[in-house]
């Protein structure tokens, strides 16, 4: 397995690159104004060159082109390279195959083709290893046959959660608000073997009152595990 992350992939966008990608498909010079627009709405990133790159950090729509950025980076990894087991979200990408030797010619053409559009894979995250170990892959640790949530990740949800339960407890927390987030958690948390670590949770917050509709949750959750 190739497991690759693009260095500093936001700031790192060429804009006049993204522009050109985009009127590959658009033609309409009202949204091309409007998207250029957009685009340059953020004061441009430093870089060692006289390129301007980076996106405008938290718009909607910058998700959108850092993904139409890299569509070229998919074309080339399956019809070039003829990768057939790859993934990728956003600037997390892998590749899959039963010979090391090809996924290390792999990433040297990867490495070029991203030279290519003014980007570099990041030198300690990009990583090629065997399946067996796991691998880290937006949130998640993926083993053969579990999915685990990343310990940062899940120490990261409890600090803001005892945080949340501070405010509830002070009164500057609506508990319903409470709710709502942890209800949010909890989606993204049943994306992996979670269930025992969710009744956990609910129990404590049960424990100081603070979950108001624990008990319904509770009832969806065995659901969900029936």
């Amino acid at each position: 397995m190739l497991q690759c992350d693009i260095c500093k992939y936001f700031p790192s966008i060429d804009r006049l690159t993204l522009k050109a990608l985009i009127r590959r498909k658009i033609k309409c010079p009202d949204t091309l104004e409007l998207i250029d627009r957009i685009i340059d709405s953020s004061p441009p990133q430093e870089s060692k060159d006289d390129r301007s790159r980076g996106l405008p950090i938290g718009n909607l729509t910058s998700q959108f082109f850092a993904n139409v950025y890299l569509s070229g980076l998919d074309r080339f990894i399956k019809e070039q390279l003829h990768v057939k087991n790859y993934l990728r979200y956003v600037d997390d990408f892998a590749l899959f195959h039963h010979d090391r030797h090809f996924l290390a010619e792999a990433r040297v053409a990867i490495e070029a083709y991203l030279e290519s559009i003014y980007l570099t894979i990041h030198p300690v995250k990009s990583q090629l290893f065997e399946t067996k170990q796991g691998a880290n892959f937006v949130g998640f640790r993926v083993l053969g046959n579990r999915l685990r949530v990343r310990g940062e990740n899940l120490r990261r949800g409890k600090r803001r959660l005892k945080h949340m339960q501070k405010l509830c407890r002070l009164g500057k927390m609506e508990r319903e608000r409470l709710n709502l987030s942890l209800q949010s958690w909890f989606a993204h948390l049943a994306h992996a073997h979670t269930w025992y670590l969710r009744q956990n949770i609910l129990a404590s917050l049960q424990e100081k009152n603070l979950s108001p509709n624990g008990e319904g949750l509770r009832v969806q959750e065995k659901r969900a595990k029936g």
